[in-house]
């Protein structure tokens, strides 16, 4: 049986992309002076507007203004004309401490395990996917939208097409026969420009620089490319759109594949179960398929606030030759501590780490090698079988 699989990836100009990554660069300032800052960042671009908002309780010492405006220049706004530019856009902070209620829930000095003194930030359901599909171990379709997405960036960067703006959108849709890939059924892209650029020059070097580059080996006679449907895209960014930060989670995990719990990452201590317990569930479906233990696998964990233990795991397994969903919830569970403090501590999540994961998503990140990556729980999972 044939079926069709869409995913979507946007570029880092894109205004709620820009909004995930100044919140992230915030982040990383506060854990770069003290790692144990409670951050929540949220950030909103409108047209020459910036204004970050949240909870931040920590010693350091941080000009998120600064940090704002170093952002949008090295994304790419950097002329008045673009709508927004880094030495003329205004910075409102609306940053305050962290509400009191939540910071009691979180830290429990009473506890007498280690493990046990940090509570989850929040309520919460997280999911963790891996696949055999591709060597990140992610689904075809999103792998190839946020390569199409950085290729974008990659060729207005390098000057090869001078006339690209930052803002940009890009979709894949791959024909599968049964749970195998097998073609590129159709390729969608959105790229903003420069006015003088006639449409079918752009539609002509985005096909030759940025699709059949990324896409070679995919692509054959019946592919469908679009670019740019609605015709001009000059106005972008946030002169065109308001951006918030969080607001591609689908983007920021598997595309539409597993399931999703609704918490975004970015801009987010990892104290918080919306970061911190997506990359653990992430690490455990990743062994669990290293291990040849599924295709194909599903991890969900739900939180309550102030409690380290989760409330419930689940496992599930996907695809021919898998092991049970019993026998692998067993072994994930003796495998993994899902209590906030024993994954910041296995995974070394108080690091200054976050702003490049803000796009191009935060999963199958070979180039940024992170720890909810490796691989080296598989041996822990065959022992715990």
């Amino acid at each position: 049986m044939r079926r069709l699989v869409t995913a979507e990836s946007v570029a880092e100009g894109h205004p709620d992309k820009l909004a995930d990554r100044i919140s992230d660069a915030v982040l990383d300032a506060v854990l770069a002076q003290d790692r144990e800052g409670r951050v929540a960042c949220e950030t909103l671009v409108t047209g020459s507007l910036v204004v970050i908002g949240g909870e931040i309780t920590a010693s350091a010492q941080i000009d998120a203004a600064t940090l704002a405006r170093r952002v949008v220049r090295d994304v790419g706004y950097v002329k008045p004309e673009y709508g927004l530019a880094f030495d003329s856009c205004a910075v409102a902070i609306l940053l305050r401490q962290q509400s009191p209620d939540i910071a009691q829930a979180v830290l429990r000095t009473e506890a007498g395990d280690p493990y046990d003194r940090i509570g989850a930030g929040d309520q919460g359901i997280t999911f963790g996917y891996a696949t055999v599909e591709t060597p990140e171990r992610m689904p075809l379709p999103i792998t190839l939208a946020h390569k199409l997405a950085r290729r974008l960036a990659e060729v207005r960067k390098d000057g090869s097409l001078l006339y690209l703006r930052p803002d940009g959108k890009t979709q894949v849709t791959v024909e599968y026969e049964g749970d195998r890939p097998v073609r590129i059924h159709t390729v969608l892209l959105a790229a903003q420009h420069a006015p003088e650029v006639s449409l079918d020059q752009l539609r002509a070097d985005l096909r030759k620089l940025v699709v059949e580059p990324v896409l070679d080996g995919w692509l054959d006679e019946g592919t469908q490319v679009f670019v740019n449907t609605s015709g001009r895209f000059v106005i972008g960014g946030p002169a065109s759109d308001t951006g918030m930060t969080g607001r591609k989670i689908i983007v920021d995990t598997y595309g539409g594949y597993g399931s999703h719990g609704g918490g975004a990452f970015s801009g987010k201590d990892p104290t918080k179960v919306d970061r911190s317990g997506w990359y653990m569930a992430r690490y455990a479906a990743v062994n669990v398929v290293a291990a040849g233990l599924a295709p194909a696998c599903e991890v969900q964990v739900a939180y309550a606030i102030g409690r380290p233990r989760p409330l419930a795991l689940s496992v599930r397994a996907l695809g021919k030759g898998a092991v049970s969903d019993s026998a692998l919830t067993r072994a994930v569970e003796r495998a993994f501590d899902f209590r906030p403090a024993a994954i910041i501590d296995a995974l070394e999540l108080r690091r200054p780490i976050y702003e490049p994961l803000s796009c191009y998503g935060h999963f199958g990140r070979l180039d940024l090698s992170p720890t909810w990556e490796r691989t080296d729980r598989v041996r822990d999972l065959e022992q715990a079988l």
